[in-house]
Formats: structure tokens, sequence, C-alpha cells
């Protein structure tokens, strides 16, 4: 596997150090009409800010996915955000060229489309409601420090470490209070970069990528993450693999997280890296199209 791909490869592009990730890439430039890039918001195409309401995509963001998205079969944003707050943050509302772009929001819950502008979402389950109100209380009894602070995502609920004097040690100070209370009400707790987020089980990004690539008949896929919770996009790249759906696994680098990188066929210096890598990938693309 792989040494035949990777004679296919444009110098312009990195190369991928795994012979899967080489294929991945090989399939994508030789069908790019039925090839997905997919890509997670915070820590990928947005940087991260101590406040997540001040997240805003990188400035290079939307004008390379305008020129990237015609030329494949769909972008799709992946993220844990509510899919409108994701589709405000990025810039993508009202954007020229973004008609093949999608937010799945909320891991694939809500869904967000460019062409329309709607978003379609179930109603939100009762275990989220019962946090929201015990949420307090388990916090006090639980000594959390100053700076820890709760962001409501309607369908999930995510408690914030990283304003507090020490956010390594209130993370771990919470974990199992709030592993408790997710559990109470059914619900799981998903760890990220100083965040633990309490959400509905089954709700992951690797059921929402998957999911995706079924329903507009993917023949390859680029996933790009940064944090713990896109482990489980990887993880359904992996499986695609072995199913003949070519994948490409990137990583927007960090010092805070080196699980994705460990796994990624491509790792880039965060979200400026990862737009480069897109508008290299685009360049390629219009090229040959050209």
């Amino acid at each position: 596997m792989g040494s035949h791909s990777s004679p296919q490869l444009p110098e312009q592009l990195p190369t991928p150090a795994t012979p899967a990730g080489r294929d991945g890439l090989a399939a994508l430039l030789a069908d790019p009409g039925r090839a997905v890039v997919a890509l997670d918001f915070d820590g990928t195409i947005a940087p991260i800010v101590p406040d997540p309401d001040q997240a805003r995509a990188h400035p290079g963001a939307v004008p390379v996915l305008a020129r990237l998205a015609p030329l494949l079969r769909a972008v799709v944003i992946v993220t844990g955000r509510p899919a409108e707050l994701a589709a405000r943050y990025g810039g993508f509302t009202g954007a020229a060229g973004l008609e093949h772009l999608v937010v799945l929001g909320a891991y694939g819950a809500e869904r967000w489309d460019a062409a329309t502008g709607e978003v379609t979402a179930p109603p939100s389950p009762p275990g989220v409601a019962a946090v929201r109100a015990e949420l307090p209380g388990v916090l006090e009894k639980a000594g959390a420090p100053d700076g820890t602070w709760t962001e409501d995502k309607g369908r999930a609920v995510a408690v914030h470490t990283r304003r507090a004097a020490d956010p390594a040690a209130a993370f771990e100070l919470l974990r199992e209070p709030l592993a408790e209370l997710a559990e109470r009400h059914s619900l799981s707790v998903e760890p990220g970069r100083f965040v633990l987020e309490l959400r509905p089980p089954g709700m992951d990004k690797g059921v929402a990528l998957t999911d995706f690539l079924r329903e507009t008949g993917a023949g390859s896929v680029l996933y790009g993450g940064d944090d713990l919770g896109d482990l489980a996009a990887y993880d359904a790249v992996d499986r695609l693999r072995g199913e003949d759906v070519p994948g490409v696994l990137l990583c927007s680098g960090s010092e805070e997280v080196t699980a994705l990188a460990e796994r990624a066929d491509l790792v880039v210096d965060g979200p400026a890296g990862v737009v480069g890598l897109l508008g290299e990938l685009a360049d390629v693309l219009a090229g040959r199209a050209g």
C-alpha cells in the first residue's frame, strides 16, 4: 500500500507520513468531485482563545474555503458548538463560494447548510436541562476555583477551566464530580482542552462524519482536528479506509494536545497552518481544473 500513490503527489503539497495518508491524498487529488474536506472549528480553523464567545475563524479561512469548496463534493465543519453559532463565528453566513459548505453542530445533532442558511435540529434531550439546573451546586460543592465558568451550548453544557489560576489542577478536580452528575442524567462527559463537556451519549464527531460521508457518497475524505474530541473522527476515517474510502488525517498542532499529532498523517502549525495547507490544495486542484 502507498508506494504506488507517492509519485502522484505534487511537490507543492506536504507528503503524508503514512502509506494510508498518501493514498488518501492521491485519491482526493485524482477525483476531487467526490472528495470531502471535513474540519473541526475551535483550534483547527479558529485559534483557541480564553473566551469561546470571542473565537473567530482565521482571517484566511473563508477566502480559502470559498476557493476550495466548489472544487469538491463538499466542505463540512464538524463541531461541538451550535451549528448557527459556528456558521456566524466562522464568517460563513452569506459568503460567496460556500454553497457546498455544511456545518454539523452539536456533534452532528444540528445542521446548517450554507446553500439555504437554515438550521435543522431535533429537540434538546431532557437530561441536559437537569444538568444545567444542578451544575452550579455541583461546582460549588466540588470547590471549583475562581476562573471556572460554564458555557451553555443548548444541547450540551461545558465547564471551562482555562481561566483558572491553575487550569490543569481545576480540570482534574472537577473530572469526577462532573462525571457523576452526567451519569445521573444519562449523559456522557467529553474532555477537551481545559474543558469538560456534558452531553447526550452517541453524539460524536465520528458518527457525524460517517453519516455525512455516506449521505454525500464521498469517495475520499480529509479530516482536520486538534483536540481529544476529534479522535472519534480519526477512528471513523480509519474504519472507512478499511471500507475502501481513502482518507487523510490532518492535525492542527499545539503544545496542549499531542494525542492527535501522534496519529496524524500530516501535522501543521495551528489554524494558520491548516489555512495554508488548504490554500496549497486549492492551488493544485484549480490548476488541474484549469
